[in-house]
């Protein structure tokens, strides 16, 4: 119980990296009528889970949990953000959770990466990477319904409906993070890092990604 405990807690929206602030790039492809209601955005975040920046979050962490020093993980995740604001997501979100990790539980970590930095306290806190790992993918999906709530006008049901959906994606892109070596790590969701690059220069915006 204290396991899933810690995690709700690292994940959930009231934990300070700032989440709220960051659309991943959907603002973008809202603007563009790409993603217009429930059906949309469920086939988008589909994509991101087992083609894109979701599943090399899963595999980056999975690196992390396994490794003695996560440095190389780090590198790795930084070379492999494919843009300004993926980097700066990543690289902001990590700090912070970072900062909180070490002032409540005393681990001792400092600027990494979001997924790098959730799977090296996890090591460190005996949480077991398969309870990680799917918890983690949750809230990334949870945290862009959201986003896409104060930018469309998709209702609270139909939220929960996309997420309910995406349970299945989540445990498979999770189970499958588990047994994929750094090495391995790939991403097909072109027209989502192409979003996100041109979320760069969208006017006006309200996310910083």
């Amino acid at each position: 119980m204290s396991h899933a405990l810690t995690l709700m807690q690292w994940l959930s929206p009231t934990f300070p990296v700032g989440a709220f602030a960051y659309s991943h790039g959907l603002e973008q492809v809202i603007a563009d009528g790409t993603v217009t209601d429930a059906e949309t955005l469920q086939d988008w975040l589909e994509a991101l889970l087992a083609h894109g920046s979701g599943r090399a979050d899963a595999v980056l962490l999975a690196a992390a949990y396994g490794a003695d020093t996560p440095a190389h993980v780090d590198a790795t995740a930084r070379a492999f953000a494919a843009s300004a604001e993926r980097l700066k997501e990543t690289d902001l979100q990590g700090a912070a959770f970072c900062d909180t990790a070490r002032k409540v539980w005393g681990i001792e970590i400092t600027g990494l990466t979001y997924p790098v930095a959730v799977g090296t306290a996890a090591r460190t806190m005996d949480i077991p990477l398969a309870e990680a790992l799917p918890l983690y993918l949750h809230a990334f999906v949870s945290n862009l319904v959201s986003a896409t709530q104060r930018a469309l006008p998709l209702g609270q049901t139909d939220g929960q409906r996309v997420l309910a959906a995406l349970a299945p994606t989540i445990a498979a892109t999770a189970r499958d993070a588990q047994v994929t070596p750094l090495d391995a790590l790939t991403s097909t969701s072109f027209a989502a890092d192409i979003a996100a690059m041109r979320h760069e220069t969208l006017q006006p915006r309200i996310f910083r990604t």
